[in-house]
């Protein structure tokens, strides 16, 4: 299975960017653990495959294409399993990701799922307690306007759904490839 994980989301991603030996390395453990963790706990309800490569692991990996280059502080709000701030923190490792969830068993999985990255911290607190400030928010499976709310960081990139996007008047939408209805959120001056 992990062999299929690999090539399977090698291939979906090839278009947008290639990924390194070390990066599929690190989201193959990444999905190892996730699956072991996902049997005991409830972190996640897809399962299929091909299901957990393009909405998981290729939805946030597209959206750490659209952060602009750079060595940027990013949160992801709400990260649950660690979606999307994992695979972020895997493609950009110049950047720094806090994974603010406020749930705590899924806070010790987060941790766990992270120890081998030193780009991720774990903020085990609700959103609205935290005090930084950062460059991106980041976030999905939350509503818009409760991760713009936080006003957490200068700018905000969302993975939603569409009832969700009809909202986001302002901001670039940008449909992802994998899934029906499915949207990228960035603000529009950050489009080249």
């Amino acid at each position: 299975m992990p062999e299929e994980f690999r090539s399977l989301l090698a291939k979906e991603f090839a278009p947008y960017a290639t990924l390194s030996s070390t990066q599929l390395d690190l989201l193959e453990q990444y999905y190892a653990l996730l699956r072991r963790w996902n049997a005991r706990m409830n972190l996640t309800r897809i399962q299929r495959l091909e299901d957990v490569v393009r909405l998981h692991y290729c939805e946030s990996l597209f959206l750490g294409t659209l952060l602009p280059p750079g060595e940027l502080i990013v949160a992801d709000i709400g990260s649950g399993p660690g979606f999307p701030g994992i695979p972020v923190a895997v493609l950009r490792p110049e950047c720094s990701v806090a994974l603010i969830e406020s749930h705590k068993r899924k806070a010790v999985f987060l941790r766990e799922a992270s120890s081998g990255l030193p780009n991720v911290r774990v903020l085990a607190s609700r959103a609205e307690d935290v005090q930084e400030k950062f460059d991106w928010s980041v976030s999905r499976a939350v509503a818009p306007a409760d991760v713009l709310a936080l006003n957490l960081a200068r700018n905000t990139a969302l993975l939603i759904g569409e009832e969700d996007a009809k909202s986001m008047k302002g901001w670039d939408l940008i449909p992802i490839p994998w899934g029906r209805g499915r949207f990228a959120v960035v603000p529009r001056e950050t489009q080249t």
